[in-house]
């Protein structure tokens, strides 16, 4: 089998919000990798209890976003995709984080392997760049409609490159009414 690692943690520049990069060992018959062992994430010094795994499959063009929950109810997420391509975008909304505001996207993939570990207090959502997705994600509180909240997608003072057209995205009717980012009222 051949290990295809780079380095397993992957620092972004914005503070707690970093890019795993799994052991993924593969030959003629496919690979293999561990997607969570809370033992090597606890030797990088990321120590999370993980209570609550979702999954979500898509279709191309699907935006999904952007999503947070306030506290009591904040999450942390480890984002990957199982099968196909996104790209996966998060917002630093902790006010007096040195990069509070700041836009993060990278794409995962069926292929990449990549995970991305979002810590609480950032806004976070994806747009399918493939035929099909599946998005799967673990955090660390569960869910709360009650402690929901969300910016808007197209937000013109985020500017995020969503990488598609916008006549191929297709956003629910929630999505499409999502407050604008306001920097002088984050929730964090």
């Amino acid at each position: 089998m051949t290990n295809t690692q780079t380095s397993f943690v992957e620092q972004t520049g914005i503070e707690g919000l970093v890019v795993i990069n799994p052991i993924v060992w593969g030959d003629e018959r496919g690979y293999f990798y561990e997607s969570y062992n809370q033992q090597l994430f606890e030797k990088h010094g990321l120590y999370y209890n993980f209570v609550q795994d979702n999954q979500a499959f898509s279709t191309y063009g699907v935006l999904r976003g952007l999503h947070y929950q306030i506290d009591p109810m904040s999450q942390a997420k480890l984002v990957r995709v199982v099968q196909g391509e996104v790209l996966d975008v998060v917002v630093d909304l902790r006010s007096l984080s040195p990069t509070f505001g700041k836009v993060y996207s990278l794409i995962l993939s069926e292929k990449n392997h990549k995970q991305l570990l979002v810590p609480r207090g950032f806004a976070h959502g994806y747009v399918v760049l493939s035929p099909t997705a599946m998005f799967v994600y673990k955090c660390d509180n569960l869910y709360s409609k009650q402690y929901e909240g969300g910016i808007l997608y197209n937000d013109p003072q985020l500017n995020i490159d969503w990488l598609l057209p916008e006549s191929d995205l297709i956003i629910s009717p929630k999505d499409q009414q999502q407050a604008l980012f306001d920097p002088s009222n984050s929730p964090f």
